[in-house]
This record gives C-alpha cells, sequence and structure tokens, in this order.
C-alpha cells in the first residue's frame, strides 16, 4: 500500500509539472502501471474485488437460505432462525457439508441488507425554506458584493430571489409578492438577526425574480 504523500508527489509531477508516466515510474521506483493508477485515483483506493466472492460450497443452499430467512419475517422473533440453526437445518436436511462460518457470514451479510430503510421526503404546500447569501455582481459595468434572500418552496419547486446591496436591516427583509402559496414560518439557515421584525423593505438591486415551477 502506497502512501497519500506518494500519491500527491506523483500526481503533482505528472498533472502540474507534466512529466510522462514512463519517466514519473524511472523517478519514483514504480511500475508504469502503479503510476496510472495513482493519476487515476487521487488518493489510495484499497483492494478492490474484480468480481463478486465465489462460494463454492454454499452458492447451491443461498436460495434455501434467503427463503428461511423471508419466512422468518412474519414469525414471532423468539422464533426465528439463529445462523447457528440455519446451518444446521442445511446440514441435516439439505446435505450441507461445508463449515458453519459461511453460513453465519453470509446469514448476517443478508440481514444488514434487509434493514436498509428508506424513508419518503415529502413537503406540504405552503412550507418554505430560506437562505441566505452573497454574491459578486455586476451593476451599471460595476463589480460589487451582493446580498441576497432565496426562498424555496418545495412542494411546487418554485423559487424567489432577490438581492441587496447590504446586509442590514433597512435593506435585508423582504416580502416576496408573487410568492405562489402562502407560506408557513420558513426553516432558516443562518438569517441576520434582523429577520422576524417588521421593517420597511430597502433598496435593492434586481427587484424580484419571476417564479418558474420546475419543469
Amino acid at each position: 500500500m502506497y502512501s497519500v504523500d506518494l500519491y500527491r508527489r506523483v500526481r503533482r509531477v505528472c498533472h502540474v509539472e507534466g512529466m510522462s508516466i514512463r519517466e514519473a515510474a524511472r523517478v519514483f521506483g514504480l511500475h508504469r502501471e502503479t503510476v496510472s493508477k495513482m493519476l487515476r485515483f487521487s488518493v489510495p483506493p484499497g483492494y478492490r474485488r474484480s468480481e463478486p466472492v465465489c462460494r463454492p460450497k454454499l452458492d447451491a443452499f443461498t436460495g434455501v437460505i434467503d427463503r428461511i430467512l423471508e419466512e422468518d419475517r412474519s414469525a414471532p422473533r423468539k422464533q426465528r432462525h439463529t445462523a447457528k440453526r440455519i446451518f444446521e437445518r442445511l446440514r441435516d436436511e439439505h446435505g450441507f457439508e461445508g463449515g458453519t462460518t459461511i453460513v453465519k457470514d453470509y446469514v448476517r451479510e443478508r440481514r444488514l441488507r434487509s434493514r436498509e430503510v428508506f424513508v419518503p421526503l415529502a413537503h406540504d404546500p405552503g412550507h418554505a425554506q430560506v437562505d441566505f447569501g452573497e454574491a459578486k455582481v455586476v451593476v451599471a459595468g460595476v463589480e460589487c458584493k451582493a446580498h441576497f434572500f432565496a426562498m424555496d418552496l418545495p412542494h411546487s419547486d418554485a423559487c424567489f430571489l432577490k438581492a441587496y446591496p447590504a446586509e442590514i436591516a433597512s435593506g435585508t427583509t423582504t416580502t416576496p409578492s408573487r410568492s405562489p402559496t402562502t407560506t408557513s414560518p420558513a426553516a432558516t439557515d443562518s438569517p441576520p438577526s434582523d429577520i422576524g421584525r417588521p421593517i420597511s423593505p430597502g433598496p435593492c438591486f434586481s427587484g424580484e425574480l419571476s417564479v418558474r415551477p420546475r419543469a
């Protein structure tokens, strides 16, 4: 296993200084294929299997194990099979001649996969997400910094954006008059301290942008 520092040095001389793979292999005492691999990966990729693990003694019985585990899903917890009990059934009922370790490893792998949970992401109408940021803009031919207010309505994918010359109380708070729906209190990320205090809107660079749903 080669160090991260060696990866960095090899990648620098080849990508930045223009050294050839052949020359880098000679300078660092490496095989040219090793240098090529270092140029493909920014950090050592570690060992990677080129094909799935072959289990000649177990592969013919994985279907039986899968069926037992699937039936266990509807059985009371106390009556479900342990890996040891599955091994015993394979040996006694199906003539399995392998060891218990490969059975336990396979059962553990299958159970871990079955525990994956995917939670659906849903947003109710009226929920808004708000953020604040800054960007370089060109106004009347002059580049300057703009502070912007951005609001997204996840339910409809509509958005609202407004830019201001400064992040101050007189020029930060805004009410999007063209918002397509009434919004509930927005979830904010590092908002200015004046947000939430009713003040008159200050000057802005571009006015409000058109709200357009995502296609």
